[in-house]
């Protein structure tokens, strides 16, 4: 009996121990979940003035529709994922990593993971990695533009099809979703609804030229918008799952201080048993 109580104290030290780490977690997620809302909602003025550009050009020129909005054989694609920097955020990178695994479908697929967690997982299944960005935290507009200028020129060389951004989207503390958004060719159902009446533009030298010009900062936006998304959702995903992890621990702790005092209990009551036992001898 002494045994299983000592037994029983140190599994209540350990989840304690545990339930200090899973606290410290949850209020670490929650002060850099202010930040990363904050850079979250103040990129997103920019990107609505930018796309309402982006989308004048290519909608409403009068002359040949342009090689970014026409729409090609899909071969081969190119993914850029942005994933977490690291766990013990629930299901937040399995989710987005297996969205993107579940797009692929016969396509020849290169990856640009952003964040530890998708460059790992590329690394271990053998997929091709043309660059990578190791962190989500801190990532620069300057990074964003070096890989939005990348992938157009693959896309202007042929050697993508389509570029696809895959990311999870910050709706509130208790949801986030994931999203495969497509950056190229530019996808008219993603043109502001105001952009869909048709108005004529003529864009002088050229809606190819105004577009090649334009593009790589729409994309790097579009990039680091997504970005700052994802790491709110990280952090947002990461709170919960400590809250939660907390709360187990503590019901944990209650159940295991129960079992140690009915132990406890029925200790005592056995040696009083045998004292009074050895009494009437």
């Amino acid at each position: 009996m002494a045994g299983s109580m000592k037994d029983i104290k140190l599994r209540i030290r350990s989840v304690e121990s545990t339930m200090q780490i899973t606290k410290a977690m949850q209020l670490v997620a929650s002060s850099k979940l202010r930040g990363a809302r904050m850079r979250m909602e103040a990129s997103r003025p920019y990107m609505k003035v930018a796309r309402r550009a982006v989308w004048d050009i290519a909608l409403h020129n009068t002359g040949a529709q342009s090689d970014y909005v026409m729409p090609r054989e899909i071969r081969h694609r190119c993914y850029i994922v942005i994933a977490g920097d690291r766990g013990l955020a629930g299901s937040y990178n399995a989710n987005i990593l297996k969205r993107v695994d579940w797009d692929m479908k016969d396509a020849l697929c290169v990856f640009i993971p952003i964040g530890k967690k998708a460059r790992e997982y590329y690394h271990r299944h053998g997929m091709e990695v043309v660059t990578e960005i190791e962190k989500v935290e801190g990532l620069s507009f300057e990074t964003c533009e070096e890989i939005a200028r990348q992938v157009m020129a693959g896309y202007d060389e042929g050697r993508y099809d389509e570029i696809v951004l895959a990311y999870t989207s910050f709706v509130s503390v208790l949801t986030q979703k994931t999203k495969l958004k497509p950056l190229l060719p530019l996808d008219t159902k993603d043109a502001p609804e105001e952009e869909q009446i048709h108005r004529q533009m003529l864009c002088e030298p050229g809606a190819d030229a105004l577009l090649k010009t334009f593009l790589p900062q729409y994309l790097a936006g579009l990039i680091y918008a997504a970005a700052c998304d994802a790491f709110a959702s990280e952090q947002a995903a990461r709170r919960v799952a400590m809250d939660s992890a907390t709360k187990n621990a503590g019901d944990m702790i209650e159940d295991l201080s129960l079992r140690y005092n009915r132990a406890r209990q029925s200790s005592i009551t056995q040696e009083i048993t045998e004292i009074v036992a050895g009494a009437e001898h």
